[in-house]
């Protein structure tokens, strides 16, 4: 406005100055002596520029701070606690049904009795799928409970705790459609000719009936396998082994006892260094995943309670072979034996244990040269985790069947897994020979393959008594015979699909595998090959892994909130 009214002033020249004042009235400006293009001219500009000023701050309006971020973490934080609910509301659904399951049928007496030996891997992948509607079912076994297996080494340094692995087979059972029989245990004879179970019971109160034998038409052999000492001198007597809770439960108290005792008052330096010298046997992935346990439980506990015994703590793996974790790729086995060397477990491989004693392991090592040598092992505890042998009762059966008499590893089946040489009996797991290793994932498969060979059977024989029955009515009353024999070609076309049962094909889906440090190995099978990896992602995947495979939703929560309670509280290292 200052340079429009200066230009004004020029152009009307000294008799036409302005004095402009803030409160005055709008003046109107004449002038005679200046042309009407230059005042019309002076008016476009003084017009005009407050609109390019105004032009200005409408093409440049003030920056918003971005809401993006805020966004995201809004939405993100929405979708947590809404999972959070619906796992929670999940949680209790599933409770509820457990313990308010829907009435069992008696199925009927007429059916074939189905005998399951064992509460296994293989045993409850059947009992899993199986229809109980089409057979008197019967299950025994000594433990009324399924373990999950892969777990059990974290229960010996209080990771976990042993009964959030563990199932009750009765809680398995109540929730089938049709009732189940139940016996807690020992088989010690099977009659082949006779076909029956001779059964005892071994628990610790009796009554006046403990054996007795149960009949059966059809007969699953699924005991699993014993542990293998390969007739080594001292190691029943003085390692303890990992197969069972009660193991678990007896390492843990005997490392208590180790660290305990080497704590005592004037104890000598040596015998510290014996009592804190934790030997392990086996290179497999159960001997892996507890020597990485124990490892993390005297890093992350011991050394923080009891710092004075702690840098004299020593892991030792010994294995035959010439590596750990023969079942995994060449990097992988690498990489666990650089992860070891890091957490200071020593491994010896190559190495043949040939005698154990109460505090001393003795054994053969064959050198980079071939050369062999002796060597003496000082221990406070010694775990066996190598090897599996027969059990009396599988034994017992073989020497009964002809067909069986060369087989030295368990009961040889055929492709669909009939104990060979043997009628209506089949077997599964660790007991069964069948070309495949005796892992969990293979009894586990071996298992629902018998589930729906039996759910076939059961259809097909259905079928066939409801084709005899119309077969032999047909033709008997007029006007019926187009319907029944329309209703015998349907019933026969549904008898060829449901034959077509192939085969018992195991698809391995791959290993995992603990190696201490928050740290784990995985070779998994993707597409047409491998995928290898190792760390701490792997470690989470793992964990993973492990909680998806867990039988039931109680399982899953309660080894998460161990996991919890671990992370936050450490490990208890209370002795019992």
């Amino acid at each position: 406005m200052a340079l429009s009214s200066r230009a004004l002033s020029r152009l009307a020249g000294p008799a036409g100055r302005l004095s402009v004042h803030a409160n005055a009235p709008a003046v109107k400006f004449t002038t005679t002596s200046c042309p009407s293009a230059i005042v019309a001219r002076s008016r476009i500009r003084a017009t005009t520029l407050p609109r390019q000023f105004t032009r200005s701050y409408a093409d440049a309006p003030p920056t918003k701070k971005p809401r993006r971020i805020r966004n995201t973490i809004k939405w993100t934080w929405r979708f947590t606690y809404l999972s959070l609910l619906a796992g929670v509301g999940y949680v209790i659904y599933d409770g509820y049904q457990d313990r308010h399951p829907e009435e069992q049928f008696v199925p009927d007496p007429e059916k074939k009795t189905l005998v399951i030996l064992g509460t296994g891997w293989g045993s409850v992948a059947l009992l899993k799928k199986l229809d109980t509607a089409n057979y008197n079912v019967i299950v025994i076994s000594p433990r009324n409970y399924f373990l999950f297996t892969p777990l059990l080494p974290s229960c010996t340094t209080g990771n976990i705790e042993h009964r959030s692995i563990m199932e009750p087979v009765r809680q398995i059972l109540r929730h089938k459609k049709a009732a189940v029989k139940f016996y807690e245990a020992e088989a010690t004879h099977i009659d082949v000719e006779k076909k029956v179970v001779k059964i005892t019971d071994n628990s610790d109160i009796k009554g006046k009936v403990h054996e007795t034998e149960v009949p059966y038409d059809m007969l699953v052999i699924g005991v699993g396998a014993e542990n293998a000492t390969f007739g080594i001198p001292g190691v029943r007597e003085h390692s303890c082994f990992l197969k069972e809770i009660r193991d678990a439960q007896a390492i843990r108290t005997k490392i208590m006892d180790c660290v305990e005792t080497a704590a005592f008052k004037d104890q000598a330096p040596e015998e510290v260094d014996r009592l804190l010298h934790m030997v392990v046997v086996g290179g497999g992935p159960t001997g892996v995943e507890f020597a990485g346990e124990l490892r993390d439980f005297f890093d992350e506990d011991i050394q923080k309670l009891i710092p004075d015994i702690a840098p004299r703590f020593k892991v030792t793996l010994i294995e035959a072979l010439p590596n750990v974790l023969p079942m995994f790729s060449k990097q992988l086995i690498e990489y666990t034996e650089s992860t070891f060397k890091e957490e200071h477990i020593n491994i010896m491989t190559k190495t043949m244990v040939k005698k154990v004693t109460d505090k001393t392991v003795e054994a053969e090592v064959t050198g980079p040269d071939g050369k062999k040598s002796t060597v003496t092992i000082p221990y406070g505890l010694l775990v066996w985790a190598t090897g599996n042998t027969i059990r009396p009762l599988v034994k017992d059966l073989m020497a009964q069947i002809p067909a069986q008499k060369d087989s030295r590893r368990g009961l040889a089946v055929n492709e669909y897994l009939v104990v060979q040489g043997a009628r209506d009996i089949w077997a599964v797991g660790d007991c069964a020979v069948a070309g495949y290793a005796p892992t969990a994932q293979v009894a586990s498969q071996e298992g629902a393959f018998l589930a729906r060979l039996f759910n076939n059977m059961a259809k097909t024989e259905a079928l066939e008594q409801r084709i005899r029955e119309l077969s032999s009515t047909l033709n008997l009353q007029p006007g019926d015979t187009a319907a029944k024999t329309q209703e015998i070609e349907d019933l026969e076309k549904q008898l060829r699909r449901i034959k077509d049962v192939k085969p018992f094909h195991y698809s391995h889906q791959g290993s995992l595998a603990y190696i201490g440090s928050e740290k784990a190995v995985a070779d998994v099978a993707w597409l047409n090959g491998n995928v290898a990896s190792g760390g701490k992602l792997t470690y989470l995947f793992w964990r993973s892994a492990y909680l998806s495979m867990c039988f039931s939703t109680r399982n899953r929560v309660l080894v998460a909130l161990d996991w919890v309670k671990a992370k936050v509280y450490g490990r208890d290292v209370s002795r019992e």
